[in-house]
């Protein structure tokens, strides 16, 4: 039986004798059946649009993507797939006639497919060895890169046959394992001719070599373009192994000849982050580029190249920029950046530089494309609402084309976010984000919750999220405000650079004072206020446990960092700690680390507990290593403090299962109610 399937249908027939409707209680199961809308993409006549949703089975634990198309105004929406497996990657090719997508084959290896436009005459037309994990159709649609990974390194058979059932790996360099995998392969992008009906003649772009394309974990098909010939192609590739790929975050953007083989450096010199190529119809190519190598939350700056000129178009824009992509008349590079605690939608005159917010609100939008010359497909969610597929034009406001979440999220209660300005102890006004419970009464006593950022440089911006979702936490009764502290994106390079070093510094002074400003508030219960957050999140958390002053409650932290030291020589990713903490805890003479590993480390305060506290970790998190967790844990019950721990060996960074999901959010409510509610 789906024992989700009752609650749902409960949630849709919420209405009372009257009619009226009576608001439903968001449960993490409602939480977690919600079907979730991406990646939406224009068909080249501008008349119908194409997405993905992604639906939880709760009872199978896990989930499944299918396609739907509907007009361009958001009418008749239909669902073209139906099928076992999750469809992704979906793009128009054949002027819109036809739709390609990646699908397993009968082998369970994941594939390129084309089906008619209608999801009809469904086939497979490609034959690769190991998995795709997307791919590209050039510009004539002749050709297309594929990517999929290759074998990295020598595996412990390769050099004893004769232990085929030995599972010892043999490491001697850095960059074994990464977030949540160990290095056993790497991605290659792949280049090939496509008819129509089949891919044939396949060339491993990056042969005989160990450098990966796109770059683990996050990259995509979005770090590799097509020049306008269909004769070259840009791809994004850190040219280094072991311990300099650990190092170091230098990649650069290489043009690739088919017909030759020569690969030639676009980004030579420019020593950071470059990313995310944006190649216009007539062949400009801009992307995203970071100065500093080993700062992976550098500025994000929008470069083009003029000739053999690189040039900085956002010079005088003192923002971070997350997507780019050109206007039908090449006029304007369209932009979404975090943008004083949110993503709006600007765009650049190209011609002076000049920037304007064209989409913006208490939204984040994720991802934009043309239908014709002035209509543009985007996907828009906040604290309060899950993605969907929306469309707008300059100059007026986004009309909301998709409604798959709406039978769920139209029965739950009335919750209100609400933008406060908090001052800090540096004489600064700090952004926050104040989530009130439905029917919120503001002569009643609430408890509250500080929610902690992770990154620790990302935004605290109008997300949605399906584990640190704060609608849910207000519809259980609290009172959530989430402060844009020091070192988030958003309020220029000065504001997310001074965390740098300083872990224990600003921020935390932020974090006290925007707890203290709420503690004023006349509907908090000052006594019964929490703090929660994962990752830097969770690290803030065991940071303020022992420095807080009895300011809080309870505590819960999640893959936090407990032990600096331990997590220098733990991670991955060293130019991460080489940067935020200043160094290695072995480098006496560096006053930045000796600092960060004395004032900064959690576990020097440890003595100083005394609040009740939930830690949550996962055993494949190779991010920050689960032992941290573990270590927190076992130092409160030695305190003979109040303490639970949540471990879910099938888990990395995230929890990702639907049913691993449900459990993570039962016992976060049981937990904080626990200790904050009377």
């Amino acid at each position: 039986m789906n024992f989700v399937k009752p609650l749902i249908m409960a949630s849709m027939m919420a209405v009372t004798a009257t009619g009226a409707h009576a608001a439903a209680k968001f449960t993490p199961e409602l939480l977690n059946s919600l079907g979730r809308v991406s990646d939406a993409q224009v068909s080249p006549d501008g008349k119908k649009v194409l997405y993905g949703v992604s639906t939880p089975n709760i009872e199978n634990n896990n989930s499944n993507r299918e396609l739907w198309v509907m007009d361009i105004n958001g009418k008749n929406a239909v669902q073209i797939t139906n099928s076992e497996k999750s469809e992704t990657n979906a793009v128009w090719f054949d002027g819109g006639k036809k739709i390609a997508f990646a699908y397993p084959n009968e082998k369970g290896v994941n594939q390129m497919w084309v089906m008619n436009a209608d999801g009809t005459d469904r086939r497979c037309v490609s034959n690769m060895e190991k998995d795709i994990e997307g791919f590209v159709l050039s510009p004539d649609e002749k050709k297309v890169i594929i990517v999929s990974t290759v074998k990295y390194g020598e595996t412990t058979q390769d050099r004893y046959p004769d232990l085929k059932k030995t599972d010892g790996r043999i490491i001697d360099d850095l960059m074994y394992r990464h977030w949540n995998e160990w290095t056993a392969e790497i991605p290659h992008p792949f280049v090939g001719e496509f008819n129509g009906s089949e891919v044939t003649a396949l060339k491993d772009v990056l042969e005989g070599t160990q450098f990966e394309s796109p770059m683990r974990p996050w990259g995509g098909v979005e770090q590799l373009a097509w020049l306008p010939d269909s004769k070259s192609l840009i791809y994004v590739c850190r040219k280094k192994t072991g311990k300099e790929y650990a190092i170091s975050t230098n990649s650069d953007l290489y043009q690739y000849d088919i017909a030759t083989g020569d690969t030639k450096n676009l980004t030579e010199g420019m020593m950071g982050y470059d990313n995310n190529p944006a190649v216009s119809k007539s062949g400009k190519i801009a992307w995203l580029s970071m100065e500093h190598d080993g700062y992976e939350a550098d500025k994000n700056r929008i470069f083009m190249l003029d000739g053999d000129k690189k040039v900085d178009l956002t010079a005088d824009w003192d923002y971070s920029v997350d997507f780019i992509t050109w206007s039908p008349d090449e006029k304007y590079i369209y932009f979404i950046c975090p943008y004083q605690g949110t993503m709006p939608i600007f765009r650049m005159n190209v011609a002076n530089h000049k920037v304007e917010q064209v989409a913006g609100g208490q939204y984040d939008y994720d991802g934009l494309q043309f239908a014709g010359k002035d209509l543009l497909i985007t996907c828009r969610h906040s604290f309060l609402e899950p993605n969907e597929v929306y469309s707008f034009k300059v100059g007026k406001e986004p009309v909301k084309l998709s409604s798959v979440t709406d039978p769920i999220m139209n029965t739950l209660g009335d919750v209100k976010c609400e933008k406060m300005m908090i001052p800090t102890t540096d004489g600064k006004m700090m952004t926050t984000w104040v989530l009130l419970p439905p029917n919120f009464d503001p002569n009643k006593k609430y408890p509250s919750l500080l929610f902690c950022e992770g990154g620790p440089q990302s935004p605290v911006s109008q997300f949605w999220s399906y584990r640190w979702n704060l609608r849910i936490m207000a519809e259980n009764g609290y009172v959530v405000f989430a402060p844009n502290r020091r070192g988030l994106p958003g309020f220029g390079t000065e504001w997310n650079a001074q965390i740098s070093g300083d872990y224990s510094g600003q921020c935390m002074k932020d974090y006290l004072s925007a707890a203290d400003f709420m503690k004023e508030k006349p509907y908090i219960d000052g006594d019964h206020m929490g703090a929660v957050g994962a990752s830097f999140g969770g690290y803030s958390v065991y940071w303020l446990a022992g420095n807080h002053q009895k300011r809080f409650a309870c505590f819960l932290s999640h893959a936090g960092i407990f032990d600096l030291r331990a997590q220098y020589c733990e991670t991955e990713e060293l130019w991460f700690v080489n940067w935020d903490l200043g160094g290695a805890p072995w480098d006496k003479n560096n006053e930045v680390a000796m600092r960060s590993y004395r004032e900064a480390d959690p576990k020097n305060y440890v003595q100083n507990w005394d609040t009740p506290i939930l830690v949550v970790t996962g055993e494949q998190d190779f991010r920050i290593s689960y032992s941290q967790t573990m270590q927190a844990f076992n130092a409160a019950r030695m305190r003979g403090i109040p303490a639970r721990m949540v471990l879910f060996p099938s888990e990395c960074h995230w929890v990702t299962k639907p049913q691993n999901s449900i459990l993570w959010q039962r016992e976060y409510f049981r937990w904080l109610d626990q200790w904050l509610k009377k």
